[in-house]
């Protein structure tokens, strides 16, 4: 194990009214990164489940000769529907050379009282997966609901729906199309 900490690359994204704020733990390493993105692992299901809820194609935000997301794509897709990105890891620790959130220690969690004071049109937090969504809801002071579900919570003076939905992690075992069907009842409430 190392005392080496990594910070987080990038600000969060924040569309110009955002409503969903979306939380991963953070990214993996640079040598894993199709775009200088959230989420860019190629082999990562999120921007393919967002292709297959919005456009009908898992492949709408993937270009294929050029082995990446199409960053342009998934930016209007996400100020056309109020999405905003961060992670809930600022600073980590990894335990092991690999992206695993089961091995990676959070040194510094997001500060999301500040971020929701800041941008009071976000009503939905979502998290991406399991360690995610342990740190929101030791920050709402809510038990982590179940895989799909939201609770209600209270955070930044007003209330919230925060939702716990599959990782899209390929190492998660559930099938593309099961992924995107549980994000698509999120965004259909």
């Amino acid at each position: 194990m190392t005392n080496d900490f990594e910070r987080h690359p990038w600000p969060p994204y924040i569309p110009p009214v955002p409503r969903l704020l979306m939380l991963g733990t953070f990214p993996p390493q640079p040598k894993r990164w199709s775009m200088e993105f959230y989420y860019p692992n190629p082999s990562n299901d999120m921007w393919r489940v967002m292709g297959l809820i919005f456009f009908g194609d898992r492949d709408a935000l993937w270009d294929a000769e050029a082995r990446r997301f199409r960053l342009d794509s998934i930016k209007r897709l996400l100020d056309r529907q109020g999405i905003a990105l961060w992670d809930t890891g600022m600073a980590v620790r990894r335990l092991r050379d690999n992206a695993s959130d089961k091995f990676l220690e959070i040194v510094e969690p997001i500060d999301l009282e500040a971020l929701l004071r800041a941008h009071p049109t976000i009503t939905t937090v979502v998290t991406t997966g399991e360690k995610a969504s342990s740190v929101v809801a030791s920050i709402v002071g809510t038990a982590v609901p179940p895989v799909g579900t939201a609770v209600t919570c209270r955070a930044a003076g007003r209330m919230l729906r925060f939702w716990r939905m599959p990782s899209t992690s390929r190492a998660y075992p559930l099938a593309l199309e099961k992924k995107a069907a549980a994000y698509a009842r999120l965004f259909q409430e």
